[in-house]
């Protein structure tokens, strides 16, 4: 499991208005090129956002499910990285006097990462979910 945090200068609202606005999500999520729709339920359990990942012409259509959705305080999503694997990833938001907590966690849970020692994958997602972080932090504090 890879775990990464930041401190955003923005309410956990304004986070969460971001991580629920699923056509945002190739913004801020290192990968995502573009969005092809989002089911009007998102980010309620089990609705989706349908994206494709890589570039043209090496375009692979793929999904994200909203697994759990607590409002301002947590949202777990179910990676689909066809052809390497699933993941699962939750993002943790705790307010502060000023601004909040951002605390991600990814899990490999199929595919050739589950199968690395934590240490190793950690060493492969770390850096990326790092990247997600800042873009995430740069987009809600430019929103307030």
């Amino acid at each position: 499991m890879s775990e990464n945090e930041c401190v955003v200068d923005a309410g956990a609202d304004v986070v969460f208005a971001i991580l629920g606005d699923g056509w945002s999500y190739a913004a801020w999520v290192v990968g995502a090129s573009r969005i092809r729709d989002v089911d009007p339920s998102w980010p309620a359990p089990g609705g989706r956002i349908h994206h494709s990942v890589g570039a043209w012409p090496f375009l692979v259509d793929d999904t994200t499910t909203s697994l759990e959705y607590e409002p301002e305080r947590r949202l777990r999503l179910r990676l689909r990285v066809w052809p390497v694997g699933h993941g699962e990833v939750e993002f943790r938001v705790t307010p502060m006097a000023a601004g909040c907590r951002v605390v991600m966690t990814e899990q490999a849970v199929s595919g050739p990462v589950a199968l690395l020692p934590s240490a190793a994958a950690d060493l492969a997602l770390h850096p990326r979910n790092a990247e997600v972080l800042r873009r995430l932090k740069l987009i809600a504090e430019r929103r307030t």
